[in-house]
């Protein structure tokens, strides 16, 4: 933009410019010949007191020498009878011309210009005054003025460019700073803020621009305040079902019951500390989603058992780095093999592991007729919320990758998950 508005600048006042210098151009060029033949007249008229006063050719002489003309050899004395006295540079023919019409005259000659001026002398006799103009006279100054025009041109040229470039720098600092500071609010920074600054439009966007921030952050806040609220709810029936299974003695399945509910309680508490946290304030995390599936399997397991479900690891034990948080990892692992537990009969086995960098959980089901669909936020075919695919989905996105919904080696689904993994520097 700053460059645009120099070349703008320089192509207005050029044209202006040069508006104006050639007609100025062409005036000096009438101006100087014009002086110098004013100086011509003014040497000639020196001379009309000397031929009305003597017609002696040496007086005629010296004081033809003592004119500046007649002493750099430019004037001459044409009597009515004789020769001329000094150097003559127009024709017999011109000079007789002038006698006879008796009007002063210019005249062609070669070098220049005559200026010729009949003056009336003794009994009614006509006499010529020449002064010689060379070319250099009749140009005298010009080169010197265009030379000065052309830097007055120059001078108004540079200065409409520099006002110009002060001007556009203003402009670009200013949409330069809301750039910089739309990209840092587009990197989660939502405690960025800008100056409004530069014209009264600019400054206009810019004061939008906080204010919209400022409302960002307000309905961020109370969306983390009301997924706590939520959250929060759930302690109630949660609470009441401790009480409940306090009483329900020390068999085994309802000791299973109370870890459950335990590990419930403590995912509601994370939830609640997760969205009351701001983005902004949390730090990178990472975790190995090798171990992630293995920890996940082992507690799925005993579920599976008593749905008689068979379940095989996939892949080996490598480890596979990924920079989320391990409870986003576990909630997408959950969300996969929960999802063989909820759309899939009993006793349907399912495979789960992580093959190079690709998680992949495949059952024996009926499988997804509409893996495009499956894949939508909130879309579901089996009564559940349609989240759980759409969780797996933004694992995918943070760790660099995508999900691909498939067809496993019997007919069910088959879900992969590619993801971009990163090294070990721990």
């Amino acid at each position: 933009m700053r460059w645009a508005l120099i070349r703008v600048a320089l192509a207005t006042t050029s044209m202006v410019s040069l508006a104006f210098l050639v007609p100025l151009w062409m005036l000096v060029d009438q101006i100087a010949p014009e002086r110098a033949l004013a100086d011509a007249r003014q040497q000639a008229s020196a001379m009309v007191a000397a031929l009305t006063v003597t017609d002696d050719r040496v007086e005629l002489a010296e004081a033809a020498a003592s004119t500046e003309a007649g002493a750099a050899g430019r004037l001459a004395l044409h009597p009515s009878e004789g020769s001329p006295v000094g150097t003559a540079h127009a024709s017999p023919g011109d000079v007789a011309m002038v006698a006879q019409g008796r009007h002063a005259t210019v005249r062609d000659v070669p070098g220049g210009v005559a200026y010729l001026q009949p003056v009336a002398v003794h009994e009614g006799r006509i006499a010529v005054i020449e002064v010689f103009l060379p070319q250099a006279a009749l140009r005298r100054g010009v080169h010197n003025a265009w030379l000065a025009l052309s830097a007055v041109a120059l001078g108004l040229v540079a200065g409409s460019v520099l006002v110009a470039d002060r001007l556009g720098a203003r402009i670009v600092a200013a949409t330069r700073n809301l750039a910089v500071a739309t990209r840092r609010l587009g990197r989660d920074d939502l405690a960025v803020r800008v100056s409004p600054d530069g014209p009264p439009e600019l400054a206009e966007v810019g004061r939008s621009f906080n204010a919209m921030a400022d409302r960002m952050v307000g309905l961020l806040r109370a969306e983390r305040e009301l997924a706590a609220d939520l959250s929060h709810r759930l302690r109630t029936p949660l609470t009441a079902l401790r009480l409940e299974l306090e009483t329900g003695g020390e068999r085994p399945d309802v000791q299973r019951l109370r870890q459950v509910v335990e590990m419930l309680s403590d995912e509601v508490d994370g939830i609640i500390r997760t969205a009351l946290e701001p983005l902004s304030e949390r730090a990178a995390e990472r975790c190995d989603l090798t171990e992630v599936l293995a920890d996940r399997l082992a507690f799925w397991s005993v579920l599976a058992e008593d749905h008689g479900r068979a379940w095989t690891v996939l892949g080996d034990a490598t480890p596979l780095w990924v920079p989320v948080p391990r409870d986003e990892a576990e909630a997408a692992v959950d969300a996969l093999i929960g999802n063989v537990f909820h759309h899939t009969p009993e006793g349907t086995a399912f495979r789960a592991g992580v093959i190079g960098s690709t998680l992949v959980v495949e059952d024996d089901g009926p499988g997804i007729d509409d893996p495009d669909r499956a894949l939508q936020r909130g879309a579901s075919s089996g009564g559940s919320t349609g989240l759980g695919l759409d969780i797996v989905r933004r694992l995918a996105t943070t760790c660099g990758g995508h999900v691909v919904v498939a067809r496993g080696r019997y007919g069910g689904a088959r879900i992969e998950v590619h993801i971009k993994s990163t090294s070990d520097d721990s």
